[in-house]
């Protein structure tokens, strides 16, 4: 079956779920791939008899998803954090994996000058959080780079005005941390300020 057939939910909750998978996907560590369709949300599966269904993108949903897909591009490659150090400990780190009860996780990806890095925090449930804490590598003021729920890809619009500041409060053992709103079934991606 096709990606966004496979997303439990209504309409709204399977593009999100897609949007946070394919974000989820470029940032994590490996090779992307993308088949026939899924950068726009095609319901039937590719079949090679036929093709790829693009009269679909007349759909601001569709539409929507493959603008996502194309910033995905863009943004891998703008950053080295997400590709120079693919097969290498050094270039992926956790922040956090056991927030098992709200399925959020979050992690650093750093390029091969190790002080470029990306913070990456993904919520995979259909809540949005207020206030969530993430500990962070440096002081400092931290952008917001990609938010899936961006209305600009058929998000709700919920996110944190495009940067928030450290607060010298410990979290994930970290000296730093920030506190932000993480949007339903979405994938935020900051990268710290010069």
């Amino acid at each position: 079956g096709s990606l966004v057939n496979k997303m439990p939910g209504d309409e709204w909750q399977q593009f999100a779920n897609a949007r946070a998978f394919l974000a989820y996907m470029y940032t994590h560590p490996g090779k992307k791939l993308l088949f026939m369709g899924s950068e726009f949300g095609q319901r039937d599966e590719w079949n090679w008899n036929g093709s790829v269904q693009w009269d679909l993108l007349q759909f601001d949903v569709h539409r929507k998803l493959q603008l996502l897909a194309a910033e995905l591009n863009r943004l891998y490659r703008s950053s080295p954090e997400l590709y120079e150090v693919d097969f290498h400990h050094t270039g992926f780190e956790w922040v956090d994996f056991h927030d098992v009860e709200n399925s959020i996780i979050s992690f650093i990806r750093r390029a091969e000058n190790g002080r470029d890095f990306l913070l990456v925090v993904c919520n995979f449930t259909p809540v949005p959080r207020e206030g969530y804490e993430i500990g962070v590598p440096e002081e400092g003021f931290y952008l917001e780079v990609l938010n899936t729920d961006s209305e600009l890809f058929g998000g709700s619009n919920m996110g944190n005005g495009g940067a928030v500041s450290t607060q010298p409060v410990p979290r994930h053992n970290r000296k730093y941390s920030i506190s932000i709103v993480l949007p339903p079934l979405a994938v935020l991606v900051f990268r710290k300020a010069a």
